[in-house]
Order: C-alpha cells, then structure tokens, then sequence
C-alpha cells in the first residue's frame, strides 16, 4: 500500500504548479521524490504529534521549561477536566502574566489546549496527554544515575506494546542497537588493559545484565506470539542472539582482571600497590596543591653579565685542554657496588604460601580442623596472622587459584592455579582484631570436590 501511495505521489508531481511543490522537496537530489521514501510517508502521517512536540521544544531552554510546567500542571489535575482562566491565574499566580498568557496561546494554537467558547473554559487534549505521558515515561526511566546501561526506557517501550499487542520491528531494533551498542563498549573497555574503565564497565555490564533478565520474558512472549510477523521475529531473535552474547563477556571480564591482578607492581613490601596510588590521586581535585610547602625555598634564576660570561668560558676552555695533554693511563680499580636482591625473600614467601595452601587441599590441616568439619575456611584465618605486607601479597595471588590459563603455565604460579582449592568472595568487609590488619573482605577457601574427584577416576 505504501508503494502504490509513494507511485501515485511521484506521477501527480508534474501536474503539480512550481509554487505548490512540497516545500520538502528542497532537501533531496533533483529527480527524488520525497514521498518516495517510505519513512517520509510514515512522519508525515505522525505530524499532528511532531507538530505538538515542536511546540514544546522549540525555543530556547527556559521557554521549554516553562511550557511543559504549565502543561503538567494543569494536567496532573484529576479532579477537574475544565479550567477556567482565574482558576489558571490563580494556579500560575507565580508567574508573570505576560508569559502565561503566551504560553497558553502557544498550546492552544498547536491543539495542546482546547478552548470551550460556550463555556468559556480550558481542556486538556488527548494529543497532550499523548504527549506527555510519553515525556514522563523517558524522563523516569531515563536517569543515568539509575540506569547506566540506558536500557530501560527502550525495553518499557517494548514490554508495553507488547501488553497491548503492538509491539513493531522499529521498537525492537531500537532495543537490538543499544545491545550492540554496549558488546562494542564493554570489548573496547576490555582491550584498553585499564583497571578503573575495566571496573567501570563491569558494574555498567551487571546493570544491563539484569535488564537483560527482565527482557528474556518479553522476548519469548514475542516469539511464541501467532500476531507476531516474520520481521518482528527475526528482530526478537537477532535480540537473543546480542543479549547471549552481552552474557558471555563475564569471562573476558574476569580474565582481564586477573591478568592485572598478575601484573600489578606493588611498592616496596609497604603492600601498596600502583592502583592504590592512582586511586588517592584521583580523589584529589586539586593535584597542584600537593606540591605546597614541598619546596623549601623558591628557585632564584642567576643573572650574569658578558664580563663574567667570557671568564666562565676561558676557565671552561683552558680546563678541557689541561686534561687533553694529560698523561693517560688505566683507572685504578674500584670494588663493584654491592646489591641486595628482594627476589629470594619473596620466592621463600610464595613458597611457604603454596606449602600451606597445598596442606589444606591434601591433609585437611590448614588451618587445623576437627575431623568432619566443612572442607572451607575463613580467608582471614588463612592470611593471618602475617604483617600488612605478606598479608597483601598473600592474597594478591589468590585470583590465580583455579585460572585454566595460568595452570597451563609452568613455574610456582602455575604450581598454585593448579592447586584443588577455591576461592570466593562477597562485597562486605569482616573488621578484624588483628594488630596488622583493621578489616578484611568476607571470603572463604575450599576445596574442590569436583576436581578431586576427577583426579581418583
């Protein structure tokens, strides 16, 4: 129907007088109908409502502002359908009446407001309660500080079409961009290698995760659906298809930061690391303001006249000729500077670390339990007790506990991925009584039953 629509228009064009072209036409390539597109013919059919949304919007900000809050106030009224003009001037009173007037003029010509003449009262159109409740539902669900995946808007437009039966193939493409949209986000924040926009990403990633559940429900509605065409099922499926995908990248999350985890470079046995530095400056707004009172006294430049720049030179240059015709010879022998090397301290403490780890997983006694007791352990009773430092290092490693790509390495670290034992943690801190160590993470170790099993068949 569209194409016989857009045929006719483009044979009556040459009948058409110059001056009663389609004004529209001024934007395409001479030889283009504009009603031969076929989207052009669906806004035109939608131009009461984009004439209703130019009203609002046009303008600068604060007119807009002031519109949508003459509009939505004599909206959200629910006990009256009809407003005179002294109960508008009572309601608006903190207006001025100069902009109340043209905004309601303004409504009113665009069909936002309805003037009853008989009974010389105000109504609410439909087109504006249209207009708004769409208004309302994006600026609900459009916060980004509550939806950091912008997700929810799109998928309310196709949870509610879906109610009522309407759902169309432009909805869930809409729905199948902002999907693509986030897998190239997150695939890009994991090729950069950066900490903080890997951890950025991750909470954005579990964000979108959880739309991603609400939306699987709608999407099988959609393709059990008999009303369902064949367009709207192959964007109901190409949408399964990116939130499967959006799915798997959790273990490309945990792969990147655990190759961090491995190559992060701490300070010293102070057991901070590069991270925790990054993360203290970033709290700070002012890093310039570090730098005060850290210079004692201010750099004085020194001004010198040709006089006493042509005796600098002289002495400068006599200098470097005394040395030139002196004898020469061999230097006398010095000792070599002596060097201390932190390597073998730290291989005995990531030794002793895979000893003790390696008594849990074979013998049942770290730390030591009574027989029959759960095969897991409080983290802190495995770290500690130790200084800050070891206690740090210690558990700097336990990522690498159960990592296929790590046990696949040779050397201790592999040595310690391939060890039966797990490791799991939780967001909540556990506060210690220990001299070293204030708080820790709520983690346990246990043992992998499943692995040890494997090993005796």
């Amino acid at each position: 129907m569209i194409d016989n629509l857009a045929g006719a228009a483009a044979a009556d064009l040459h009948s058409i007088a110059p001056d009663e072209l389609d004004p529209l036409q001024s934007h395409f390539q001479e030889g283009v109908a504009p009603d031969e597109i076929e989207q052009v013919y669906h806004l035109k059919r939608a131009q009461p409502m984009l004439q209703a949304f130019t009203a609002l919007f046009h303008g600068g900000q604060d007119g807009v502002i002031v519109r949508l809050l003459v509009l939505r106030e004599l909206a959200a009224e629910t006990g009256e359908s009809a407003f005179s003009r002294a109960d508008i001037n009572t309601k608006f009173a903190y207006l001025i009446p100069e902009s109340l007037e043209t905004v309601l003029g303004r409504l009113r010509s665009h069909g936002l407001l309805a003037w009853d003449n008989p009974a010389a009262v105000y109504r609410i159109t439909p087109l504006a309660r249209n207009v708004l409740a769409a208004l309302d539902t994006l600026l609900a669900l459009g916060r980004p500080e509550e939806d950091e995946a912008e997700m929810g808007f799109l998928l309310s437009q196709v949870a509610g079409a879906q109610a009522v039966g309407g759902v169309t193939v432009e909805q869930l493409k809409h729905l199948l961009g902002r999907l693509i949209e986030l897998h190239e986000e997150f695939r890009d924040a994991i090729a950069s290698g950066s900490e903080f926009r890997l951890r950025a990403s991750q909470a954005k990633w579990h964000m979108a995760c959880d739309w991603v559940e609400k939306g699987s429900t709608i999407l099988r509605a959609i393709t059990s659906s008999e009303q369902a065409d064949a367009a709207t099922h192959k964007a109901a499926q190409a949408i399964g298809r990116a939130q499967s995908s959006l799915l798997n990248m959790q273990g490309m999350f945990s792969r990147a930061l655990n190759q961090i985890e491995r190559q992060r470079v701490h300070l010293g046995q102070s057991g901070l690391s590069t991270t925790d530095i990054k993360r203290w400056l970033l709290a700070h707004e002012d890093l310039a303001g570090l730098a005060e009172g850290a210079i004692e006294r201010p750099v004085l430049p020194l001004f010198v006249t040709p006089a006493e720049m042509i005796d600098v030179a002289e002495t400068e240059l006599m200098t470097e000729r005394a040395v030139n015709v002196a004898p020469g010879g061999l230097p006398s022998g010095e000792d070599a500077p002596t060097t201390i090397n932190d390597n073998p301290a730290m291989q005995a403490e990531l030794d002793d670390w895979i000893k003790r780890l390696a008594d849990f997983a074979n013998l049942d006694n770290f730390p030591v339990m009574a027989e029959g007791a759960p095969r897991s352990v409080a983290i802190q009773d495995s770290l500690l007790p130790a200084s800050f430092a070891i206690a740090s290092y210690r558990a700097s490693l336990l990522p690498l506990l159960g990592d296929p790509a790590e046990a696949s390495l040779q050397g201790p670290t592999a040595e310690l991925a391939r060890l039966p034992v797990l490791f799991s943690s939780e967001d909540e801190m556990v506060q210690l009584d220990d001299p070293h160590v204030m708080a820790m993470s709520r983690a346990t170790l246990s043992l992998n039953l499943d692995l040890d099993s494997k090993e005796d068949e």
